[in-house]
């Protein structure tokens, strides 16, 4: 907390909220409060397990203050510059290089890192408080400020221990949710409470408003002289290796998640080959009611198969209907704020790889950085001028209720949502990058910069809320520094497979083969796919892309149909405070009639329905 108006920060609260987030850090806690500023931390020992890794951390002089969650992988590298410039260090913690990085460079020390961190770093001489949050956004940093209280935290249940913080429901973000199932704005489902960017630094002084720097930014392009795609799969095996490798740093057992897919499979196989005996971990489902494509969505079977080619020591979790009842009400008070995607499979991984490990590998960012959705793509090429690319890409993101239904939907609180234009939310990620376009090429690297700031960014808001619940760090070796420049630099030759025959198509022809190739989702990741088979089998690296889900579209309908009549069916229910009742039964019996699949409406439904039992 820092009062902004001079008042003394009280312990007592700011013990509150850094207990509120226990389970981030388990292993120490710490308190700072000097004057107005307060600093909490909660310890998850990964570097240099002994008392000098200790938060909030103090220079010697005690001018600057740090409270830091994550990893900067490239320390040791910045402990030698800092060292050569007269600094000296009292632990082996990246936290300490973090510290002494910024009391020496300033914001400027934000470029320098190359890892995930939120932080909160103090200038008592200048009574300056600066917030920070990583490059992609995998470390979360929330805010909020009311009459001169600024509060900020590594999850918002930190900031409602305050008794100045806000309480109610944000229903512009409600509506923002519901068009996108995530947000693409700073908001949450907290009014008032707001996600700092990624890539992003707030500076907080006592009298001037808070100001919002934006340091790095996604920027894919063409190169103007494009090296072979030989050289292309060289140079990513290359920034690959290095970046596994980096992420393997730590003082405490590391292991890595194993889907049966080749962005964890490639992880998997380099880990292994410097960890023998390294722990991968798969959820699977009971696909004994499923129907359609999900049957497939069991991967344990690709997952056994390359556990026993890297040698590794595998364990494995069967998710069944009823889990998901199970773990919601849990699952939403960690989470907090919905975001991308069924997520509770996550939620039961990351307590599975829990019991053995404290750090585990990630395969996000894989698909995101190196085209894997061309169907998403191959859309996006075919345009006629950026407004045209707006309006198309808008109408496939809106992932839950069209725009023809929001009024209807929202009808009990339509007068204080009526002037929210959706789509200007969806142009307006585009601010910085809506210039001339000409090539297709440029719409699809405008659609990966979208997906790397709205899509991505959610997964990995996800995916930090479900890991840290279980006191799980997850590391991102995709998301790298050095491989993110390399990806960012990559043609779209090297990542989508017949781009020009896809642009040749007719917008508004329906035939069989537009669909075909507005379907296909086995011609994306191309040079990453040519450089996985050095590491994997042949039947992984061709196989189609496959996402990480549950069957609950056949659940829904069939063994879970009682669980979402009696949370939804139900008129008392308390989204029904906010939605109109009489439309979204409509909705959810689309579904539980086998007319629509509503599948991700339903999820998201029952989790805001959760969280309104918990939070509000």
């Amino acid at each position: 907390m820092f009062n902004r108006h001079g008042a003394p920060a009280s312990a007592v609260v700011l013990r509150r909220m850094t207990d509120a987030i226990k389970h981030r850090g388990p292993d120490g806690e710490g308190h700072y409060v000097d004057g107005p500023v307060g600093l909490g931390h909660r310890r998850l020992s990964i570097i240099d397990l002994s008392p000098a890794g200790h938060q909030p951390m103090i220079t010697r002089d005690g001018r600057y203050v740090i409270s830091y969650n994550g990893e900067v992988y490239n320390y040791r590298e910045l402990r030698i510059e800092l060292e050569a410039l007269g600094w000296q260090f009292h632990s082996t913690t990246d936290s300490e290089v973090v510290l002494y990085a910024l009391a020496q460079w300033g914001e400027s020390a934000l470029l320098r890192f190359n890892g995930m961190f939120g932080l909160a770093f103090w200038d008592k001489q200048e009574q300056t408080l600066l917030l920070a949050r990583d490059r992609y956004g995998i470390k979360p940093v929330y805010h909020s400020e009311k009459d001169g209280c600024f509060l900020f935290g590594s999850e918002i249940k930190s900031i409602l221990e305050h008794p100045d913080a806000p309480h109610d429901l944000d229903r512009e973000g409600l509506l923002e949710y519901f068009t996108f199932q995530n947000f693409f704005t700073e908001k949450t489902l907290f009014k008032g409470i707001h996600l700092l960017p990624a890539g992003s630094f707030l500076r907080i002084r006592a009298n001037t408003p808070a100001t919002l720097h934006r340091y790095w930014d996604f920027h894919f392009t063409e190169p103007e002289k494009p090296a072979s795609f030989e050289e292309y799969v060289e140079e990513l095996h290359r920034l690959f290796l290095q970046s596994v490798n980096r992420q393997l740093v730590s003082d405490v057992p590391v292991g890595s998640y194993l889907s049966g897919g080749m962005d964890s499979g490639s992880i998997t196989a380099v880990a292994a080959t410097q960890l023998p005996g390294l722990t991968t971990f798969t959820c699977g489902f009971d696909l004994s009611s499923a129907s359609g494509l999900e049957l497939t969505f069991d991967e344990r079977a690709k997952a056994e198969r390359m556990s026993y080619l890297f040698r590794t020591e595998h364990y494995e979790m069967v998710l069944k209907a009823g889990d998901m009842e199970r773990c919601i009400p849990e699952l939403t008070w960690h989470l907090e704020e919905p975001r991308v995607g069924q997520c509770y499979p996550n939620y039961y991984a990351a307590r599975l790889a829990s019991k053995f490990v404290k750090v585990c590998l990630s395969g996000a960012g894989g698909d995101e950085l190196f085209g894997g959705y061309p169907w998403r793509y191959y859309r996006a090429a075919v345009n006629d001028n950026f407004e045209d690319y707006i309006d198309k890409y808008y109408g496939y993101w809106q992932r839950l209720i069209p725009n023809t239904l929001i009024k209807k939907v929202f009808t009990p609180i339509w007068g204080d949502v009526k002037d929210v234009s959706t789509r200007d939310i969806f142009r307006d990620v585009f601010a910085t990058h809506a210039n001339q376009l000409s090539r297709p090429e440029d719409y699809i690297n405008h659609s990966l910069y979208l997906e790397a700031k709205t899509f991505l960014h959610g997964l990995l808001v996800v995916e930090d809320k479900l890991s840290m619940a279980h006191s799980l760090e997850t590391r991102v070796p995709f998301l790298d520094n050095d491989l993110v420049d390399f990806a960012m630099r990559l043609p779209t030759s090297a990542k989508l497979r017949n781009l020009s025959e896809v642009v040749r198509i007719n917008e508004n022809d329906n035939t069989a083969k537009k669909q075909q190739f507005f379907q296909r989702t086995n011609d994306g990741k191309l040079a990453l796919r040519s450089m996985m088979s050095r590491l994997l089998p042949d039947d992984i690296t061709n196989a189609e892309k496959q996402g990480f889900s549950s069957p609950d579209a056949s659940w829904f309908k069939g063994e879970s149909i009682d669980y979402v009549k009696r949370a939804l069916v139900n008129p008392r229910a308390r989204i029904y405070e906010y939605l109109d009742h009489g439309t979204v039964d409509g909705l959810i019996h689309e579904h539980l009639d086998g007319k629509q699949n509503r599948r991700l409406l339903i999820w998201s439904l029952l989790n805001v329905e959760s969280l309104l039992q918990r939070y509000f």
